[in-house]
């Protein structure tokens, strides 16, 4: 616990107090008894007892005029960032050259450095569903994009554009100025589920600027699709035929729709002047309490 004071100047007291104690001590007059040997040790016992009491009151008050505190930093966000959603082909042809586990690879480094978005993510093959909504929980998303592989969501066929309409719909509520959808695939839609036409508008409806990504060989995937999705949102269209490739596209994505993060800091302080103030206040007590007594 990394505490401070807020008035540290208050501890010259202490020094204030030990020259005092040395150099104004008060001269009273001398009496003399009979075994005054031992009523000087039981007096100095006592005078030790009082004394340490004097100071740890002292030393008690002292910290607690002198405000003990913990401060906490925290940053809070001007701006809100972005609100990505991540769309990606998890059919059987993501198999082949391990495309798949390279292509995850890649966009878990491009979760961990949007620190300030929202992201969501939609998984197609045979049919489309959505993983995570959109979230602040990096953490949630990062540990179920592990655990998804090829064949999650069938092995034979390829949803995109229902793919792109689910995920498209997550923006359905969002006040957002800044939306993106980023679309990776090795294939051509074959099931018929959602026209082209329909996805595209739905994404174009809630102003989502969609980023197309063909991975393989030319003829894999339809490379007219792609860009026609790209150009009427607002977004690119990329190919790519090597995972190098690949993570060059989403770092240029990630550069070109960057966070303008604006943020604003403030301290929080949590104070701890009341535990010794209750000590103090207990050994003036016994102070107190001794001294009358003597």
């Amino acid at each position: 616990m990394n505490i401070t004071f807020e008035y540290p100047w208050v501890f010259l007291l202490l020094i204030l107090f030990i020259i005092c104690s040395l150099f104004c001590k008060p001269k009273l007059r001398a009496f003399f008894f009979p075994n005054s040997e031992l009523l000087a040790k039981s007096g100095a016992k006592k005078s030790w007892l009082l004394n340490t009491l004097k100071f740890l009151t002292l030393l008690a008050l002292t910290i607690s005029l002198a405000s003990p505190i913990k401060k906490d930093e925290i940053k809070v966000e001007n701006t809100k960032g972005y609100e990505i959603s991540l769309i990606l082909d998890a059919s059987g042809s993501m198999r082949e050259y391990n495309k798949f586990g390279t292509v995850k690879n890649i966009v878990l480094d491009f979760i961990k450095k949007r620190k300030h978005d929202k992201i969501g993510l939609t998984i197609f093959a045979d049919f489309a569903y959505v993983a995570v909504p959109l979230t602040y929980d990096k953490k949630s998303l990062i540990s179920l994009l592990k655990n998804v592989d090829v064949g999650i969501a069938g092995m034979q066929r390829t949803s995109l554009y229902e793919a792109l309409f689910l995920s498209s719909r997550l923006f359905k509520n969002s006040k957002a100025k800044n939306k993106i959808a980023i679309l990776l695939t090795d294939g051509v839609d074959n099931t018929n589920t959602i026209p082209l036409d329909v996805a595209i508008k739905t994404a174009k409806r809630f102003g989502i600027k969609v980023y197309t990504i063909g991975v393989g060989r030319a003829g894999d995937f339809n490379p007219q699709v792609l860009h026609k999705i790209a150009k009427a949102t607002g977004g690119k269209y990329y190919s790519a035929d090597s995972g190098d490739k690949i993570k060059e596209i989403y770092d240029e994505i990630d550069k070109l729709e960057k966070s303008k993060i604006k943020a604003n800091k403030y301290v929080k302080k949590s104070y701890f002047f009341q535990y010794p103030l209750a000590v103090g206040l207990l050994a003036l007590v016994l102070l107190i309490l001794l001294g009358y007594r003597r």
